[in-house]
Protein backbone atom coordinates (compact mmCIF):
# COMPACT_ATOMS: atom_id res chain seq x y z
CA UNK A 1 0.00 0.00 0.00
CA UNK A 2 1.37 3.27 -0.55
CA UNK A 3 0.53 7.21 0.43
CA UNK A 4 0.74 10.48 -0.32
CA UNK A 5 3.28 12.56 1.56
CA UNK A 6 2.39 15.94 1.28
CA UNK A 7 4.15 18.63 3.13
CA UNK A 8 1.84 22.10 3.08
CA UNK A 9 1.96 26.04 3.27
CA UNK A 10 3.13 26.31 -0.48
CA UNK A 11 1.10 28.88 -3.11
CA UNK A 12 -0.04 26.62 -6.05
CA UNK A 13 0.52 28.74 -9.48
CA UNK A 14 0.51 27.50 -13.02
CA UNK A 15 -1.41 25.95 -15.26
CA UNK A 16 -3.23 22.40 -15.61
CA UNK A 17 -5.53 20.85 -17.87
CA UNK A 18 -8.84 18.64 -16.84
CA UNK A 19 -8.78 15.17 -17.45
CA UNK A 20 -11.04 13.64 -18.95
CA UNK A 21 -14.76 13.24 -16.98
CA UNK A 22 -15.16 10.22 -15.26
CA UNK A 23 -18.85 10.26 -14.79
CA UNK A 24 -18.62 10.83 -19.07
CA UNK A 25 -16.37 8.23 -19.85
CA UNK A 26 -17.64 4.89 -18.57
CA UNK A 27 -21.55 5.38 -20.22
CA UNK A 28 -19.40 6.29 -23.22
CA UNK A 29 -17.24 3.10 -23.27
CA UNK A 30 -20.31 0.87 -22.30
CA UNK A 31 -22.11 2.62 -25.64
CA UNK A 32 -19.51 1.88 -27.68
CA UNK A 33 -21.76 -1.88 -27.66
CA UNK A 34 -24.48 -0.45 -29.27
CA UNK A 35 -22.40 -0.35 -32.88
CA UNK A 36 -20.50 -3.06 -34.53
CA UNK A 37 -17.25 -1.66 -35.92
CA UNK A 38 -14.47 0.19 -34.01
CA UNK A 39 -15.41 3.25 -31.92
CA UNK A 40 -12.58 5.64 -31.31
CA UNK A 41 -12.71 7.42 -27.96
CA UNK A 42 -10.03 10.13 -27.39
CA UNK A 43 -9.06 12.12 -23.77
CA UNK A 44 -10.07 8.70 -21.78
CA UNK A 45 -8.45 9.13 -18.55
CA UNK A 46 -5.93 6.38 -16.91
CA UNK A 47 -8.62 5.54 -13.97
CA UNK A 48 -8.88 2.40 -12.47
CA UNK A 49 -12.51 2.03 -13.05
CA UNK A 50 -11.78 2.99 -16.57
CA UNK A 51 -9.16 -0.25 -16.60
CA UNK A 52 -12.58 -2.61 -15.55
CA UNK A 53 -14.96 -1.00 -17.89
CA UNK A 54 -11.96 -2.27 -20.62
CA UNK A 55 -11.87 -5.57 -18.99
CA UNK A 56 -15.46 -5.97 -18.79
CA UNK A 57 -15.57 -4.67 -22.83
CA UNK A 58 -12.80 -7.55 -23.42
CA UNK A 59 -14.68 -10.24 -21.69
CA UNK A 60 -18.08 -9.74 -23.77
CA UNK A 61 -15.74 -10.07 -27.13
CA UNK A 62 -14.56 -6.47 -28.05
CA UNK A 63 -11.32 -5.94 -29.30
CA UNK A 64 -9.57 -3.13 -27.33
CA UNK A 65 -6.64 -1.44 -28.02
CA UNK A 66 -5.05 1.85 -25.56
CA UNK A 67 -2.88 4.75 -26.80
CA UNK A 68 -2.23 6.96 -24.64
CA UNK A 69 -5.45 8.73 -23.72
CA UNK A 70 -7.42 7.36 -26.60
CA UNK A 71 -9.12 4.34 -26.81
CA UNK A 72 -10.03 2.21 -29.44
CA UNK A 73 -13.32 -0.43 -29.20
CA UNK A 74 -14.02 -2.89 -31.68
CA UNK A 75 -17.55 -4.01 -30.91
CA UNK A 76 -17.74 -6.27 -34.06
CA UNK A 77 -17.14 -9.65 -32.42
CA UNK A 78 -19.64 -9.29 -29.32
CA UNK A 79 -19.72 -12.89 -27.96
CA UNK A 80 -21.69 -12.93 -24.68
CA UNK A 81 -23.67 -10.90 -22.34
CA UNK A 82 -22.99 -11.99 -19.04
CA UNK A 83 -20.71 -9.97 -16.65
CA UNK A 84 -19.00 -12.23 -13.92
CA UNK A 85 -20.20 -10.91 -9.99
CA UNK A 86 -16.04 -10.73 -9.85
CA UNK A 87 -16.13 -7.46 -11.98
CA UNK A 88 -19.45 -6.02 -11.10
CA UNK A 89 -18.20 -5.80 -7.51
CA UNK A 90 -15.01 -3.87 -8.95
CA UNK A 91 -17.09 -0.85 -9.57
CA UNK A 92 -20.33 0.15 -8.84
CA UNK A 93 -21.30 1.89 -12.36
CA UNK A 94 -20.72 -1.32 -14.58
CA UNK A 95 -24.52 -1.28 -13.67
CA UNK A 96 -24.88 1.34 -16.94
CA UNK A 97 -24.07 -2.01 -18.68
CA UNK A 98 -27.56 -3.38 -18.57
CA UNK A 99 -29.59 -0.69 -20.78
CA UNK A 100 -25.96 -1.29 -23.71
CA UNK A 101 -26.55 -5.43 -23.78
CA UNK A 102 -30.14 -5.48 -23.92
CA UNK A 103 -29.53 -2.83 -26.63
CA UNK A 104 -27.33 -5.14 -28.93
CA UNK A 105 -28.50 -8.56 -27.46
CA UNK A 106 -31.56 -8.78 -26.20
CA UNK A 107 -30.17 -10.43 -23.35
CA UNK A 108 -28.11 -9.15 -20.40
CA UNK A 109 -27.49 -11.43 -17.16
CA UNK A 110 -24.96 -9.70 -14.53
CA UNK A 111 -25.07 -9.83 -10.36
CA UNK A 112 -26.11 -6.41 -8.57
CA UNK A 113 -23.24 -4.17 -8.34
CA UNK A 114 -20.91 -4.02 -5.49
CA UNK A 115 -21.27 -1.94 -2.45
CA UNK A 116 -20.60 1.79 -2.38
CA UNK A 117 -18.50 3.99 0.28
CA UNK A 118 -20.97 6.45 0.05
CA UNK A 119 -24.12 4.35 1.73
CA UNK A 120 -26.90 2.26 -0.24
CA UNK A 121 -27.58 3.56 -4.07
CA UNK A 122 -30.38 0.68 -4.84
CA UNK A 123 -30.58 0.36 -8.50
CA UNK A 124 -34.12 -0.25 -8.23
CA UNK A 125 -35.35 2.94 -10.59
CA UNK A 126 -33.02 1.16 -13.44
CA UNK A 127 -34.85 -1.94 -13.63
CA UNK A 128 -38.27 -0.22 -13.02
CA UNK A 129 -37.25 2.38 -16.03
CA UNK A 130 -36.32 -0.60 -18.09
CA UNK A 131 -39.47 -2.94 -17.52
CA UNK A 132 -41.78 0.06 -18.53
CA UNK A 133 -39.78 -0.17 -22.09
CA UNK A 134 -41.01 -4.30 -22.15
CA UNK A 135 -37.78 -5.99 -20.34
CA UNK A 136 -37.98 -8.72 -18.63
CA UNK A 137 -36.18 -8.83 -15.18
CA UNK A 138 -35.58 -11.98 -13.10
CA UNK A 139 -33.51 -11.51 -10.02
CA UNK A 140 -32.61 -14.41 -8.40
CA UNK A 141 -30.23 -13.99 -4.99
CA UNK A 142 -28.56 -11.47 -6.26
CA UNK A 143 -28.66 -11.93 -10.01
CA UNK A 144 -30.20 -10.31 -12.41
CA UNK A 145 -31.51 -11.80 -15.74
CA UNK A 146 -33.03 -9.56 -18.06
CA UNK A 147 -34.56 -10.59 -21.16
CA UNK A 148 -35.68 -7.88 -23.94
CA UNK A 149 -35.82 -8.87 -27.65
CA UNK A 150 -38.65 -8.17 -29.59
CA UNK A 151 -40.94 -6.94 -26.65
CA UNK A 152 -39.23 -4.10 -26.02
CA UNK A 153 -40.80 -0.72 -27.65
CA UNK A 154 -40.59 2.91 -27.34
CA UNK A 155 -42.60 4.61 -23.90
CA UNK A 156 -42.64 7.35 -21.66
CA UNK A 157 -40.94 7.04 -18.40
CA UNK A 158 -41.17 9.05 -15.27
CA UNK A 159 -38.32 8.79 -13.03
CA UNK A 160 -39.48 9.84 -9.64
CA UNK A 161 -35.63 11.34 -9.23
CA UNK A 162 -33.40 12.76 -11.17
CA UNK A 163 -30.89 9.57 -11.33
CA UNK A 164 -28.13 9.93 -13.84
CA UNK A 165 -27.23 6.04 -13.96
CA UNK A 166 -31.20 5.54 -14.35
CA UNK A 167 -31.50 8.43 -17.18
CA UNK A 168 -28.18 6.67 -18.94
CA UNK A 169 -29.19 2.96 -18.98
CA UNK A 170 -32.91 4.17 -20.38
CA UNK A 171 -31.21 6.07 -22.78
CA UNK A 172 -29.04 3.37 -23.96
CA UNK A 173 -31.87 0.85 -23.80
CA UNK A 174 -34.26 2.62 -25.80
CA UNK A 175 -31.82 3.21 -28.84
CA UNK A 176 -33.39 -0.66 -30.76
CA UNK A 177 -36.87 0.10 -28.96
CA UNK A 178 -38.81 0.79 -32.12
CA UNK A 179 -40.72 3.89 -31.61
CA UNK A 180 -40.18 6.96 -29.33
CA UNK A 181 -38.76 6.65 -25.38
CA UNK A 182 -39.56 9.68 -23.28
CA UNK A 183 -37.47 10.25 -20.16
CA UNK A 184 -39.77 12.70 -17.90
CA UNK A 185 -37.86 14.05 -15.09
CA UNK A 186 -34.32 13.42 -16.44
CA UNK A 187 -30.90 13.85 -14.89
CA UNK A 188 -29.72 17.10 -16.45
CA UNK A 189 -25.97 16.86 -15.16
CA UNK A 190 -23.43 17.80 -18.12
CA UNK A 191 -22.27 14.24 -18.49
CA UNK A 192 -25.75 13.46 -19.73
CA UNK A 193 -25.25 15.63 -22.81
CA UNK A 194 -22.02 14.05 -23.10
CA UNK A 195 -23.54 10.73 -23.89
CA UNK A 196 -25.89 12.65 -25.98
CA UNK A 197 -23.38 13.86 -28.37
CA UNK A 198 -21.62 10.55 -28.28
CA UNK A 199 -25.19 8.40 -29.60
CA UNK A 200 -26.03 11.43 -31.69
CA UNK A 201 -22.39 10.82 -33.31
CA UNK A 202 -23.22 7.32 -34.20
CA UNK A 203 -26.53 8.31 -35.42
CA UNK A 204 -28.95 8.04 -33.10
CA UNK A 205 -32.19 10.51 -33.17
CA UNK A 206 -31.83 11.79 -29.24
CA UNK A 207 -32.25 15.54 -27.89
CA UNK A 208 -33.42 16.96 -24.70
CA UNK A 209 -29.97 16.05 -22.64
CA UNK A 210 -29.47 18.97 -20.29
CA UNK A 211 -32.94 19.42 -20.06
CA UNK A 212 -35.87 17.16 -18.08
CA UNK A 213 -37.19 15.38 -20.63
CA UNK A 214 -35.04 13.52 -22.80
CA UNK A 215 -36.40 11.82 -25.91
CA UNK A 216 -34.57 8.90 -28.03
CA UNK A 217 -36.02 7.63 -31.58
CA UNK A 218 -35.34 4.19 -31.27
CA UNK A 219 -35.45 1.23 -33.84
CA UNK A 220 -34.19 -2.12 -34.65
CA UNK A 221 -31.09 -1.20 -36.57
CA UNK A 222 -28.09 -0.81 -34.96
CA UNK A 223 -26.20 2.55 -34.75
CA UNK A 224 -22.40 2.82 -36.43
CA UNK A 225 -19.33 3.13 -34.75
CA UNK A 226 -18.25 6.54 -33.90
CA UNK A 227 -15.35 8.72 -33.28
CA UNK A 228 -15.48 11.22 -29.91
CA UNK A 229 -13.89 13.31 -27.36
CA UNK A 230 -14.70 13.23 -23.93
CA UNK A 231 -15.09 16.47 -21.93
CA UNK A 232 -13.39 17.64 -19.12
CA UNK A 233 -13.81 16.19 -15.85
CA UNK A 234 -15.39 19.00 -13.78
CA UNK A 235 -14.74 17.59 -10.14
CA UNK A 236 -11.41 17.23 -11.01
CA UNK A 237 -11.61 20.81 -11.70
CA UNK A 238 -13.11 21.80 -8.97
CA UNK A 239 -10.16 19.90 -7.15
CA UNK A 240 -7.53 22.57 -8.39
CA UNK A 241 -9.62 25.28 -7.95
CA UNK A 242 -10.38 24.65 -3.98
CA UNK A 243 -6.63 23.55 -3.77
CA UNK A 244 -5.18 26.74 -4.74
CA UNK A 245 -8.52 28.33 -3.23
CA UNK A 246 -7.07 26.92 0.37
CA UNK A 247 -3.22 27.32 -0.40
CA UNK A 248 -3.17 30.79 -2.12
CA UNK A 249 -2.06 31.60 -5.28
CA UNK A 250 -3.06 31.69 -8.79
CA UNK A 251 -4.09 28.73 -11.07
CA UNK A 252 -5.63 28.58 -14.67
CA UNK A 253 -7.98 25.35 -15.24
CA UNK A 254 -8.45 24.63 -18.81
CA UNK A 255 -10.36 21.82 -20.77
CA UNK A 256 -13.27 22.53 -19.12
CA UNK A 257 -16.42 24.14 -19.28
CA UNK A 258 -17.04 27.13 -16.76
CA UNK A 259 -20.89 26.86 -16.64
CA UNK A 260 -20.36 23.21 -15.65
CA UNK A 261 -19.00 24.90 -12.29
CA UNK A 262 -21.04 27.76 -11.73
CA UNK A 263 -22.00 26.70 -8.23
CA UNK A 264 -18.35 25.81 -7.32
CA UNK A 265 -16.51 29.22 -8.41
CA UNK A 266 -19.97 30.88 -6.70
CA UNK A 267 -18.44 29.52 -3.60
CA UNK A 268 -14.99 30.37 -3.84
CA UNK A 269 -15.94 33.95 -5.17
CA UNK A 270 -18.16 34.43 -2.05
CA UNK A 271 -15.40 33.14 0.02
CA UNK A 272 -12.74 35.53 -1.27
CA UNK A 273 -11.48 34.70 -4.18
CA UNK A 274 -10.84 36.23 -7.58
CA UNK A 275 -12.75 34.01 -10.36
CA UNK A 276 -12.24 34.98 -14.58
CA UNK A 277 -13.85 32.76 -17.16
CA UNK A 278 -12.86 31.65 -21.01
CA UNK A 279 -14.17 29.68 -23.49
CA UNK A 280 -12.92 26.02 -21.77
CA UNK A 281 -11.09 27.61 -19.17
CA UNK A 282 -11.56 29.41 -15.46
CA UNK A 283 -8.82 31.50 -13.19
CA UNK A 284 -8.76 31.21 -9.68
CA UNK A 285 -6.36 33.85 -7.95
CA UNK A 286 -6.77 33.61 -3.83
CA UNK A 287 -4.93 35.10 -0.94
CA UNK A 288 -5.26 31.63 1.22
CA UNK A 289 -7.47 32.93 3.59
CA UNK A 290 -11.09 32.24 3.06
CA UNK A 291 -13.90 33.21 4.65
CA UNK A 292 -16.88 31.55 5.76
CA UNK A 293 -20.20 32.03 3.17
CA UNK A 294 -23.63 31.27 2.66
CA UNK A 295 -24.90 27.73 3.67
CA UNK A 296 -24.18 25.06 1.12
CA UNK A 297 -27.13 22.81 0.04
CA UNK A 298 -25.93 19.63 -2.24
CA UNK A 299 -28.66 19.25 -4.72
CA UNK A 300 -28.58 17.51 -8.06
CA UNK A 301 -26.90 19.50 -11.29
CA UNK A 302 -27.15 22.77 -11.83
CA UNK A 303 -27.31 22.78 -7.69
CA UNK A 304 -24.16 22.12 -6.10
CA UNK A 305 -22.53 19.27 -6.70
CA UNK A 306 -22.40 16.27 -3.95
CA UNK A 307 -19.30 15.28 -5.20
CA UNK A 308 -17.59 18.51 -4.67
CA UNK A 309 -18.79 19.13 -0.96
CA UNK A 310 -15.76 17.59 0.94
CA UNK A 311 -13.26 19.11 -1.61
CA UNK A 312 -14.86 22.85 -0.83
CA UNK A 313 -15.44 21.82 3.34
CA UNK A 314 -11.43 21.25 3.33
CA UNK A 315 -10.88 24.93 1.70
CA UNK A 316 -13.00 26.53 4.06
CA UNK A 317 -11.45 24.36 7.40
CA UNK A 318 -8.20 26.46 8.10
CA UNK A 319 -9.74 29.72 6.53
CA UNK A 320 -12.16 32.00 9.30
CA UNK A 321 -15.66 32.69 9.54
CA UNK A 322 -18.43 29.35 9.81
CA UNK A 323 -20.19 27.81 7.13
CA UNK A 324 -23.19 24.80 7.27
CA UNK A 325 -23.33 22.22 4.58
CA UNK A 326 -26.30 20.11 4.25
CA UNK A 327 -25.79 17.06 2.37
CA UNK A 328 -29.00 16.04 0.36
CA UNK A 329 -27.76 13.15 -2.17
CA UNK A 330 -25.91 10.30 -0.51
CA UNK A 331 -26.37 9.36 3.97
CA UNK A 332 -22.63 8.76 4.39
CA UNK A 333 -21.03 11.61 2.60
CA UNK A 334 -19.09 12.79 5.68
CA UNK A 335 -16.67 10.67 5.76
CA UNK A 336 -13.77 13.51 5.51
CA UNK A 337 -15.20 15.14 8.75
CA UNK A 338 -12.73 12.95 10.98
CA UNK A 339 -9.80 13.20 9.78
CA UNK A 340 -10.03 16.90 9.08
CA UNK A 341 -10.69 17.32 12.94
CA UNK A 342 -6.96 15.16 13.35
CA UNK A 343 -6.07 18.34 11.22
CA UNK A 344 -7.28 20.53 13.72
CA UNK A 345 -10.77 21.21 11.62
CA UNK A 346 -13.42 22.36 14.14
CA UNK A 347 -16.48 20.48 12.21
CA UNK A 348 -19.84 19.76 14.15
CA UNK A 349 -22.02 17.17 12.63
CA UNK A 350 -25.66 16.72 13.33
CA UNK A 351 -27.32 14.42 10.83
CA UNK A 352 -27.24 15.35 6.93
CA UNK A 353 -25.91 19.01 7.80
CA UNK A 354 -22.24 20.05 9.09
CA UNK A 355 -21.32 23.34 10.04
CA UNK A 356 -17.73 24.03 9.36
CA UNK A 357 -15.67 26.53 12.24
CA UNK A 358 -12.64 28.13 10.44
CA UNK A 359 -10.03 27.59 12.53
CA UNK A 360 -7.19 29.81 10.90
CA UNK A 361 -5.31 26.94 9.75
CA UNK A 362 -4.82 23.42 10.11
CA UNK A 363 -1.76 21.04 10.86
CA UNK A 364 -0.36 18.01 9.33
CA UNK A 365 -1.47 14.38 10.56
CA UNK A 366 -1.43 11.20 9.32
CA UNK A 367 -5.00 10.42 7.95
CA UNK A 368 -7.14 8.01 5.91
CA UNK A 369 -9.24 8.47 2.49
CA UNK A 370 -12.14 6.39 3.00
CA UNK A 371 -13.74 7.48 -0.51
CA UNK A 372 -13.15 9.08 -3.59
CA UNK A 373 -13.92 12.73 -2.84
CA UNK A 374 -12.94 12.53 1.04
CA UNK A 375 -9.64 11.38 -0.37
CA UNK A 376 -9.10 14.26 -2.47
CA UNK A 377 -10.69 16.46 0.12
CA UNK A 378 -8.00 15.16 2.76
CA UNK A 379 -4.98 16.44 -0.16
CA UNK A 380 -6.30 19.55 -0.17
CA UNK A 381 -6.50 20.22 2.86
CA UNK A 382 -3.07 19.12 3.61
CA UNK A 383 -1.26 21.09 0.66
CA UNK A 384 -2.45 23.89 3.09
CA UNK A 385 -1.38 23.02 6.71
CA UNK A 386 1.06 23.72 8.30
CA UNK A 387 3.60 20.65 8.33
CA UNK A 388 4.04 16.85 6.63
CA UNK A 389 0.58 14.77 6.34
CA UNK A 390 0.57 11.17 5.20
CA UNK A 391 -2.35 10.06 3.38
CA UNK A 392 -3.59 6.95 2.79
CA UNK A 393 -6.68 5.41 0.69
CA UNK A 394 -4.79 5.85 -2.84
CA UNK A 395 -6.61 3.69 -4.28
CA UNK A 396 -9.90 5.56 -3.98
CA UNK A 397 -8.15 8.46 -5.98
CA UNK A 398 -6.91 6.31 -8.29
CA UNK A 399 -10.68 5.80 -9.32
CA UNK A 400 -11.13 9.14 -10.25
CA UNK A 401 -8.01 11.05 -10.92
CA UNK A 402 -5.71 10.74 -13.56
CA UNK A 403 -2.18 11.81 -12.16
CA UNK A 404 -3.50 13.96 -9.52
CA UNK A 405 0.08 14.13 -7.56
CA UNK A 406 1.33 15.44 -10.35
CA UNK A 407 -0.65 18.03 -11.73
CA UNK A 408 -0.12 18.94 -7.92
CA UNK A 409 3.50 19.24 -8.32
CA UNK A 410 3.53 21.17 -11.86
CA UNK A 411 1.60 23.54 -9.64
CA UNK A 412 4.43 23.96 -7.05
CA UNK A 413 3.12 21.13 -4.55
CA UNK A 414 5.30 19.39 -2.37
CA UNK A 415 3.35 15.79 -2.68
CA UNK A 416 5.13 12.89 -3.60
CA UNK A 417 3.66 9.13 -3.25
CA UNK A 418 5.43 6.51 -0.75
CA UNK A 419 5.36 3.14 0.07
Amino acid sequence: MSVYRVTGGRKLNGQVTAQGAKNSVLPILAATLLAPGCSVISNCPNLSDVAVTLEILTLLGCRVERMGDTVAIDASALSRAEIPPRLMREMRSSVIFLGALLARSGTAELSYPGGCELGPRPINLHLSALRALGAEIGEDQGCLRCRGGTAMRGGTFRLPLPSVGATENVMLAAVSCPGTTTIVGAAQEPEIVDLQNFLRAMGVRVSGAGGPVITVEGNRTLPHPARYTVMGDRIAAATYLCAVGATGGQVEVQGVEPEHLTAVTDCLQAAGCRVHTAPKRISLTSSGRLKGIAPVRTAPYPGFPTDAQALLMAALAGGTGSTTFVETIFDSRYRHVEPLRRMGADIRLSGRTAVVYGTGGLHGAAVHGGDLRAAAALVTAALAAQGESRISGLEHIRRGYDGLDRNLRALGGDITEEP
